[in-house]
C-alpha cells in the first residue's frame, strides 16, 4: 500500500486529489497551513498535518510525522491577478516563496529517503500559463514557470537513483479559490489606466467554455503517479489539453 503526501488541502485541487487516492486504496497524508480534519472524509488510511511549505522547520516537522512517503504532490500555491507595474516586490516575493520556493524546499527535503531507497515519485502543479501567455498574471506566471525549468533539469539528474519527477499542467479553473485565496493581497493591483484592459480579460474568462475542474485535476495527477512511461508533463482539464496539442 502506498503513501503519499499532497500539500495546500484545504481546498480546490488538493483536496480533491487526497480524496481521489484514498478512495482508491492509497495511505493520504493530507497537508494544510490550518488543519481542517473536518473536511476531509473520514478514514484509517488518512492522515491530516500542518505544514507551511515556507517554514524549514514546519516543512521538517511535517515529513517526520508522516513517516515514509512513496509520492509527494507539490500543490500549495498562491494566485495573483494584477498589474505588474502597480504589484509591490513584496507581494512578488510573497509569490515566489509558496509557489517556487516552497516547491523547492518540499523536494528537497523528502529527495533522501527517495535517493536511498532508488524509488519515489515528485508530482508539481504548475499552470497552462506557462505554455501560453496570459495578462495580469505576469508574477504567477514567472513563478510557475521556474517550477517547470526545475522540474525538466531536476528528472535528468534524479534518473540515475530511480528517482522520478513530473508535471500536472491545470488549466483556468473557475471553481477553485484561486482569486478568492488572493484577495486580500491583491487590492489595488488593477490602477485606473489598467481597469478597462482588465474588465475585458475578465469578461474573456468568464465566457471561457472549456475550462479545468477539480476531478480533471485529481485525475491527471492519478495519472502521472501510475503511470511507469517517462512522460514529464501531464495537462489537466479541456482547455489545457487544448492547449498542451496546439503547443
Amino acid at each position: 500500500m502506498k503513501t503519499i503526501l499532497i500539500t495546500g488541502c484545504s481546498s480546490g485541487y488538493g483536496l480533491e486529489t487526497a480524496r481521489l487516492f484514498h478512495a482508491k486504496g492509497w495511505n493520504v497524508v493530507a497537508t494544510m497551513r490550518t488543519p481542517q480534519a473536518e473536511i476531509m472524509l473520514a478514514g484509517d488510511r488518512l492522515r491530516v498535518l500542518p505544514l507551511d511549505v515556507t517554514q524549514s522547520a514546519s516543512i521538517a516537522q511535517a515529513l517526520d510525522l508522516a513517516g515514509p512517503i512513496d509520492v509527494l504532490v507539490n500543490n500549495a500555491g498562491i494566485g495573483l491577478f494584477g498589474a505588474f507595474e502597480a504589484t509591490p516586490m513584496g507581494i512578488v516575493r510573497e509569490i515566489f516563496e509558496t509557489n517556487t520556493f516552497g516547491t523547492m524546499a518540499m523536494t528537497q527535503a523528502v529527495l533522501p529517503q527517495f535517493r536511498a531507497r532508488r524509488s519515489g515519485l515528485v508530482i508539481n502543479l504548475t499552470s497552462t500559463a506557462t505554455m501560453a501567455p496570459f495578462p495580469l498574471v505576469a508574477a504567477y506566471t514567472a513563478s510557475k514557470t521556474a517550477i517547470e525549468g526545475f522540474t525538466e533539469s531536476l528528472a535528468l539528474e534524479l534518473a540515475d537513483f530511480g528517482v522520478r519527477i513530473k508535471l500536472v499542467e491545470p488549466g483556468y479553473g473557475p471553481s477553485t479559490r484561486f482569486a478568492a485565496n488572493g484577495v486580500e493581497r491583491m487590492q489595488g493591483l488593477i490602477p485606473d489606466p489598467y481597469m478597462a484592459y482588465a474588465q475585458s480579460v475578465f469578461a474573456a474568462f468568464g465566457a471561457a467554455t472549456a475550462v479545468t475542474t477539480e476531478t480533471a485535476v485529481a485525475e491527471a495527477v492519478w495519472h502521472a503517479a501510475n503511470d511507469p512511461a517517462a512522460t514529464l508533463r501531464y495537462p489537466a482539464g479541456d482547455d489545457a489539453i487544448a492547449l498542451a496539442q496546439a503547443r
